[in-house]
């Protein structure tokens, strides 16, 4: 009868989610250094120079922008080697022609795409910062629609017939959880019907629109029709949801946050972009 487990979960869905994971600032050395070694040359593979940004660059690809310590001397001896021989395989690539071949420049100009939209997406959070304001603020929002959970009973017969017999029998002062063990086909039966707290969420629509219409203490008093047969419920009780405090959700607010502006960002784009498809 479940469909789904409801989660409290803040959306991971990446506004940019085709976007390369940005290198971040990791790893980046003090300004003053950082610019004479950036014009530094590493090294020169058939008269192209490979700068020191260039290789950092790729440093940080390799071993991840959050990496928690520096490459050592020797791993950047075996870095350097392996960016010598990327440069050499694209230079041979080149030679080949394979730049002008169709998906070779696809990749190519989707790759620069990504980059691009991963620097205008930086750039952005970067000059809209999101405020505890605007985290409490979507907290409370998120909080506040949470579904609220149920503690309910039935009883799963085959026939429609069936099922108003049980309702009579309920009606006449007949015991639920006697009745849930001796006629109903589910599992739930020899605990007198019984399923715990759930979401609607997790049941299947007839049987949630069942529940959530229904009084706590009262049973329906027409079979409700699922793919599983019909049933009769009693709801025995509904309260709120258990819900982590601010702070222990509070970097993936933030990230919710951050993804949201981001895409009002995009949408402001395309108002004033001419797309066609």
């Amino acid at each position: 009868m479940r469909t789904s487990r409801f989660l409290f979960i803040l959306s991971a869905a990446a506004v940019l989610a085709a976007c390369t994971k940005p290198a971040g600032d990791a790893a980046k050395p003090a300004d003053g250094a950082a610019t004479a070694e950036k014009a530094t040359v590493v090294a020169t593979v058939n008269g192209k120079k490979l700068s020191g940004e260039f290789f950092d660059t790729f440093v940080q690809a390799v071993m991840g922008g959050n990496a928690q310590e520096p490459p050592t001397d020797e791993q950047k001896d075996q870095l350097l080697d392996q960016l010598i021989n990327m440069t050499l395989a694209a230079q041979a690539a080149e030679k080949d022609g394979l730049a002008k071949d169709p998906k070779v420049a696809a990749r190519l100009d989707l790759l620069r795409t990504q980059i691009l939209a991963e620097a205008a997406s930086e750039k952005y959070i970067k000059a809209h910062p999101v405020s505890e304001s605007e985290m409490k603020a979507e907290y409370d929002a998120q909080v506040a629609s949470m579904p609220k959970e149920y503690k309910a009973r039935h009883i799963l017969v085959d026939t429609k017939e069936t099922a108003d017999s049980i309702i009579r029998e309920l009606q006449a002062g007949g015991d639920f959880s006697k009745l849930a063990a001796a006629e109903s086909k589910d599992s739930s039966g020899k605990n007198g019907g019984d399923l715990g707290w759930f979401s609607p969420q997790t049941m299947v629509k007839p049987f949630a629109d069942a529940v959530v219409a229904l009084e706590k203490g009262k049973y329906t008093t027409e079979p409700v029709q699922s793919e599983f047969g019909y049933h009769v419920i009693i709801l025995d009780d509904v309260r709120s949801p258990e819900t982590p405090a601010f702070d222990q959700v509070k970097p993936q607010v933030e990230m919710f946050v951050q993804r949201k502006k981001l895409q009002g960002y995009l949408d402001e784009l395309r108002k004033t972009a001419s797309v066609q498809k």
